[in-house]
C-alpha cells in the first residue's frame, strides 16, 4: 500500500447547526454546504502533520498531567489549524464565550498552541509550528 496523502477529515458531529457555528462562525473556515447539512471545502490547505496521539501525552499537554480529567469529555481526535497570531485567535475565541483548555503557550518541541474542545468533543488546536515555515 502506497499511501499518497490525507485525502480528507471530517468531524462526525451531532449537532450539525453547533458545529457549523463554531467552525465556519468561530474559526472562520470557508464551509460551503454540499447536501443537507454537510458542509466542507476542497482545496483547502494540506495536512502537515499526522500522528497517533496517546491519550496520556495529549493530557501532558493540555493539563500537565498524565491523567484526562474526569470532568472534560475525552477526545478521540485532534486537528490543528496554523495560525499567524495564536494568542490573538485564542482570546478571540474566548471573547465569543469559548471556554480554552489552555491558553497560548509554548510546547517543549517549539510549537506554540492554545487549545479547547469542540462541540463533539473533537480537541482543537489553534497552533504556530515554526518548522512547518521552514523553506529548504
Amino acid at each position: 500500500m502506497d499511501i499518497l496523502f490525507v485525502a480528507g477529515f471530517a468531524p462526525i458531529v451531532s449537532d450539525p447547526a453547533a458545529a457549523r457555528a463554531f467552525y465556519q462562525g468561530a474559526l472562520g473556515l470557508p464551509l460551503e454546504t454540499v447536501a443537507g447539512d454537510y458542509v466542507a471545502v476542497d482545496g483547502f490547505g494540506g495536512v502537515k502533520h499526522l500522528g497517533v496521539w496517546p491519550l496520556t501525552d495529549a493530557a501532558q499537554s493540555c493539563f500537565g498531567t498524565q491523567t484526562w480529567p474526569d470532568t472534560i469529555p475525552v477526545p478521540q481526535a485532534t486537528i490543528e489549524f496554523e495560525v499567524g497570531d495564536v494568542a490573538g485567535a485564542a482570546a478571540e475565541l474566548e471573547a465569543a464565550g469559548h471556554q480554552l483548555l489552555h491558553r497560548a503557550r509554548t510546547e517543549p518541541w517549539g510549537q506554540v498552541i492554545a487549545r479547547l474542545l469542540g462541540p463533539d468533543g473533537l480537541l482543537i488546536g489553534l497552533c504556530h509550528t515554526p518548522w512547518l515555515h521552514e523553506s529548504g
